[in-house]
């Protein structure tokens, strides 16, 4: 079975050899379509072996990717964007999967690297090399409407997953989150699809959540509440509308219908990755509503689903501390600062935790530690910090 890598592209040149170098070496060929690039894309695409394709940019992915598909000559298609790694790890569990006869599409995990929210994403970038198999949607381009219709045509096919991180995905990383005015163009090209497609649960849920984000609270339910009265809703989905349906009512106050909505999405039947948000939400709620116990229950949850989440230990700690269990939450900050050693607020809350203990020295230096992190980005709160500490009496 010969493999076939596929990307669309525009100016990045800077993101774009670390995706070619992940593939390279696995895939039979290298698609790149570039939409109108100005600097080195084009140029290190080639450098790298890829068959470089232009074509004129319309404001419309699916309109892009079905385009590079034109080019595809392998028997699978693999998709990444540049901001895309694919996982060594995960390569022989494609390559054994791509030979099974009854796959007509392999969906993946992806790993949103530095997303404080929903840190893993199931997408579906592996998937025959069939002429019914085409994109749609303008902004959120998927292949899932033509596969479930092809499904439906050919029922000796079915769709597979491979549970084990595939992706990582570099665009929450600082300095690589999407602008106001992206955000804009999303909402707008979203908003267009809608207007046609005024029932989509999936739609509803991307835009609502865009919403959400653009703090459009009341406008966000309501299209979330309306894609969970679709007659029918793909369980990942339904996790999707359930989820920001929580955290739009946390934003609320409303916390039943919150907790309702977490534990709806949570009762999904769906891989316990993609979970990890809703466990660690329904928390932050508990924790919000003095419920320790059941927060804690939550948090260690998260950690069994996923031993490198920091923030579930870092939650974890402060579950610990307000339960007046200091060496077991000062343990679980410190786990959370080996898996980010970037993570002030745990070097902030470490401190606290140590000194309570009597601990004072140690106490100082995360102290210090935190007030460094927190310089650059969140200046009012160091020196808030600096200020607390110099009013007990210490100099840092």
């Amino acid at each position: 079975m010969k493999l076939s890598f596929c990307a669309i592209v525009k100016n990045e040149e800077a993101m774009l050899p670390q995706c070619l170098s992940s593939v390279k070496d696995v895939v039979d060929e290298m698609v790149v379509l570039d939409t109108g690039s100005s600097d080195r894309t084009c140029q290190i695409a080639e450098e790298f072996g890829a068959k470089v394709h232009h074509f004129e940019w319309c404001n419309d992915f699916s309109a892009a990717r079905n385009e590079s598909l034109k080019y595809v000559g392998g028997d699978w298609v693999l998709v990444l964007d540049a901001d895309e790694v694919l996982t060594p790890e995960i390569v022989p569990q494609i390559k054994h999967a791509i030979k099974q006869r009854q796959y007509l599409a392999i969906n993946l995990v992806r790993h949103e690297v530095g997303a404080s929210q929903s840190p893993y994403s199931l997408v579906s970038r592996l998937f025959r090399n069939h002429p019914d198999i085409r994109f749609n949607r303008p902004y959120h381009a998927m292949i899932d409407d033509s596969v479930q219709a092809l499904l439906k045509r050919k029922p000796h096919w079915r769709v597979g997953f491979l549970s084990d991180v595939a992706i990582l995905h570099y665009g929450y990383q600082p300095g690589a989150i999407a602008s106001r005015d992206k955000l804009n163009k999303a909402k707008t090209t979203m908003e267009g699809f809608l207007a046609t497609h005024p029932h989509d649960p999936y739609v509803c849920s991307k835009l609502g959540a865009l919403y959400m984000e653009n703090g459009e609270i009341d406008k966000g339910i309501e299209l979330l509440e309306r894609g969970l009265k679709s007659k029918k809703v793909d369980t990942s989905v339904l996790y999707e509308l359930q989820y920001h349906l929580g955290n739009a009512y946390t934003r609320l106050g409303n916390v039943q219908a919150a907790a309702d909505s977490y534990q709806a999405a949570i009762e999904q039947p769906i891989l316990p990755k993609l979970k990890l948000s809703a466990y660690n939400n329904f928390g932050n709620l508990l924790m919000a509503a003095g419920d320790l116990a059941n927060a804690r229950k939550a948090y260690e949850i998260t950690l069994e689903i996923d031993a490198t989440f920091a923030t579930g230990y870092y939650n974890l700690g402060m579950a610990l501390k307000g339960m007046g269990l200091l060496e077991e939450a000062i343990a679980s900050y410190q786990q959370a600062i080996n898996l980010n050693p970037e993570y002030a607020y745990a070097y902030q809350n470490l401190g606290v935790a140590l000194l309570k203990v009597g601990n004072v020295l140690e106490s100082l230096e995360a102290f210090k530690k935190a007030i460094a992190l927190h310089q650059p980005y969140n200046p009012d709160e160091a020196e808030r910090l600096r200020q607390g500490l110099q009013e007990m009496g210490f100099q840092v």
